[in-house]
């Protein structure tokens, strides 16, 4: 599954109106207001004047999406009496616009919706990543928030894949490198799990692996020189494989377990998925040993002369020293309190298994190895 239409390169926004006329007649631009005061925002207002369409600007996905943020969404597109959306930024207003198109026509709360398969008719979708990482362009799944309960939902299905994705490189140079590296981790993240998932299938390895290579070249690159416009594209595009990828073959045990950490102790989706990848994989070569070891020989890690048992641990290696190079922290230096951690290690495992993400690991790992994969990180 795939976005009806991908536009890609650099400036290619200028192009927008032509490929949405017809779609709706008023906008709601769903950012947040990094977005706004760094003049993204303005770009895409400019292209929808020249296309003569209105547009009403929402700049309220500021933080990892919410319930509530999904609500005050709503209300500004019903309001404003739009008729579909633009999503503009990284993970948080894409996941943001997703499921403020959905629930703009249906009914109840959208906890109601989870582990629910969300395919009806919904507003036109247009998605715009201003980093290449998660994907989000390109993917059937959102990640909200639900502030009574304290967890992550994962809510998914054809309806929630945007319309339009205007892969645009322009729009990642506004990007710092702490949120460079944190969005390229988490694209890595995707193609690394896609290619080892007991989904994996010939199509979704051929995008996978492309990922894999292009991060693994030009994330360094973004992060030292953020202008560097080859570098920025090769990512963007990676990101996107890496989203079409994950999408066809799904997600396994660092996404299933990092949901818990981003909602307990509000640390950024690709930060905790770069602290749980190292030994994640680890825990996963075991019953997988062959893919990883391909993987390890693609970073340059291994060679054809090493066995893959040897490839494979070469590869856990250069996922953890890549990480340092890029400038991923632990726990510990983003503050986490290691006696807070560990109080909540039986919560954050049961969340993690009931997002059903573990389970698409070669080897599935029962509740008290998730708790275990846990205390290795302090």
């Amino acid at each position: 599954m795939v976005p009806a239409k991908v536009i890609s390169g650099e400036n290619v926004i200028r192009e927008l109106g032509q490929h949405i006329q017809g779609k709706g007649s008023r906008a709601l631009i769903v950012t947040d207001r990094f977005m706004v005061k760094f003049g993204n925002a303005a770009k895409v207002e400019e292209a929808l004047d020249a296309a003569g369409i209105s547009y009403v600007v929402y700049d309220g996905a500021n933080a990892e999406p919410t319930d509530k943020i999904v609500e005050a969404g709503i209300a500004v597109y019903k309001k404003e009496k739009c008729d579909f959306l633009v999503a503009l930024g990284g993970g948080s207003p894409m996941d943001t616009a997703k499921a403020i198109a959905f629930m703009s026509v249906c009914r109840g709360k959208i906890s109601d919706y989870m582990h629910t398969v969300i395919d009806m008719p919904v507003p036109y979708l247009v998605a715009i990543p201003t980093t290449a990482g998660t994907g989000s362009e390109v993917t059937q799944n959102t990640i909200i928030a639900d502030t009574t309960n304290n967890v992550k939902m994962l809510l998914g299905g054809p309806s929630i894949i945007p319309a339009l994705a205007v892969v645009d490189p322009s729009f990642t140079v506004t990007a710092p490198p702490k949120v460079t590296s944190a969005t390229g981790i988490d694209a890595l993240t995707h193609a690394i799990e896609a290619y080892t998932s007991r989904k994996a299938q010939p199509l979704s390895d051929i995008f996978a692996l492309s990922a894999i290579k292009k991060i693994h070249r030009n994330l360094p690159i973004c992060c030292q020189d953020g202008q560097n416009m080859k570098a920025r594209l090769q990512m963007s595009m990676a990101a996107l494989e890496a989203g079409i990828a994950f999408n066809n073959a799904s997600v396994t045990i660092v996404h299933g377990m990092s949901r818990p950490i981003g909602a307990l102790f509000h640390i950024a989706h690709g930060v905790s998925n770069a602290v749980l990848l190292p030994a994640c994989m680890e825990f996963a070569i075991q019953q997988n040993t062959a893919r990883f070891a391909e993987i390890g020989r693609l970073m340059g890690a291994a060679d054809e002369k090493m066995d893959d048992v040897a490839a494979a641990g070469a590869m856990v290696r250069e996922v953890a020293r890549f990480c340092k190079e890029v400038g991923i922290p632990t726990l510990a230096e983003l503050g986490v309190r290691q006696k807070e951690f560990f109080s909540n290690l039986g919560k954050m495992a049961d969340d993690a298994l009931e997002s059903g993400s573990p389970q698409n690991t070669m080897r599935v790992p029962n509740k008290e190895e998730i708790i275990e994969i846990y205390r290795r990180l302090f």
